[in-house]
């Protein structure tokens, strides 16, 4: 009679076929799919990444049964297959497979990503506190030396390191991107270790806000100038920096084309594709982003050895991005001798727009009054800006490093 119950409900009977530790994983997976799914209903993280992402952990370790020839696996995705017969193959059973070998793996739906947040992204933020701006996000890239150095003398190869690193940029596409470019056999854990943690920041970040701002300078006012600068200036400033960051890092050339292409149409004001980037584009990649990063889950493929040194990497480099981005703000607060408010610095973590969102909470929790948002924003995007190089330095650079 059991044997026939578990015929009919493989899912359940694959469990007692796997080793013991698998088995544990999956039910612990399926129970963090449902907390991550759960907490994104709540708004306590985001949503758009996570109520996808969890349920399709949940049913990825839920849904194992066997395959042909007593195989077991799943019917959604097989995301270590590589030659040609065997992915068209793959392509006629796992539903997922052409989404992650068309538009994943290729670093396409990144690239899409960045087309949104570029038609959302308006460059006159940067110009209300330039020099503020790029100078917290210079800082906030401290997390992604830091991870660098430490990842390398953990073992992992220049490459590796800085992938994992490249977490401390708190930019979602561009870990994908970096993950792919230097440190292909990581990219699965990396990019669901990344989009974890960037969620995770909507929980984190306000506690390290407070732990290093104290109360009374949380709720200063920030001046602010913004410049008058024609549309057509704007436009030109837009092309000309695409044009120059892809002859200075050709590796970082997807990227910066698609988000300056973004805020070139924005700029343009060519509505039709500004409607189709900031609604249609952007929400149906994230979709298919959590999707397919809950789906990659799959608890056989997060016992790596190598995921959990990667789980301390990761977070180690969001700290460490958060308090350099602080110390950013603290710097600007005393060259500007206290015209400045020191919680902008958490905006240069150039998770766009959440941190800056984050800043403006924290203010106003403590003066209802002031406005830091603009600010916030001008560091946010700069922030995305400086990501973009330090991977394109890192992608061009690191193969020198490792020939030494």
């Amino acid at each position: 009679m059991l044997q026939q119950l578990l015929s009919i409900f493989p899912g359940i009977a694959t469990m007692f076929a796997q080793e013991p530790v698998v088995a544990v994983m999956r039910v612990v997976l399926i129970v963090i799919g449902f907390g991550l799914a759960y907490l994104g209903f709540k708004r306590t993280l985001e949503p758009l990444i996570m109520v996808p992402m969890g349920l399709a952990m949940m049913c990825v370790n839920a849904g194992v049964m066997f395959l042909e020839g007593q195989k077991i696996g799943t019917l959604m995705l097989a995301p270590l297959v590589a030659e040609p017969a065997a992915l068209v193959d793959a392509m006629q059973i796992y539903f997922l497979q052409p989404v992650y070998n068309f538009a994943f793996s290729n670093s396409l739906v990144a690239c899409m990503l960045f087309f949104g947040i570029g038609a959302m992204s308006d460059i006159t933020f940067i110009l209300a506190r330039p020099w503020a701006s790029i100078t917290i996000a210079i800082f906030a890239e401290l997390g992604t030396f830091v991870t660098l150095v430490i990842g390398y003398y953990c073992g992992l190869t220049p490459g590796q390191a800085a992938a994992v690193g490249s977490i401390g940029g708190a930019d979602g596409p561009m870990v994908l991107f970096a993950s792919l470019v230097m440190a292909k056999d990581l990219f699965v854990p990396i990019s669901i270790i990344a989009y974890l943690y960037l969620s995770l920041t909507y929980a984190g970040y306000p506690y390290l806000i407070k732990l290093l701002v104290p109360a009374k300078y949380r709720g200063n006012e920030v001046e602010m100038e913004f410049p008058e600068v024609s549309q057509k200036s704007k436009f030109i400033f837009t092309i000309v920096a695409a044009a120059l960051l892809c002859l200075l890092l050709p590796v970082a050339a997807p990227l910066t084309l698609s988000f300056f292409l973004g805020v070139a149409i924005k700029e343009a004001e060519i509505e039709p594709y500004q409607e189709l980037l900031e609604k249609t584009i952007t929400y149906m990649s994230t979709l298919l982003l959590g999707l397919v990063l809950g789906v990659l889950c799959e608890a056989s493929t997060l016992l790596d050895v190598r995921v959990l040194l990667l789980l301390v990497l990761g977070m180690t480099a969001l700290l460490f991005s958060g308090i350099g981005g602080l110390l950013g703000g603290w710097l600007i607060w005393a060259l500007s001798r206290g015209n400045f408010n020191p919680v902008v610095g958490i905006a240069g973590v150039s998770c766009v727009p959440t941190t800056a969102k984050i800043a403006q909470k924290i203010v106003g929790e403590a003066n209802p009054y002031a406005m830091i948002l603009p600010v916030a924003m001008g560091a946010n995007i700069c922030g995305l800006i400086v990501s973009a190089i330090a991977v394109g330095v890192f992608a061009s650079t690191i193969g020198l490093v490792a020939g030494h």
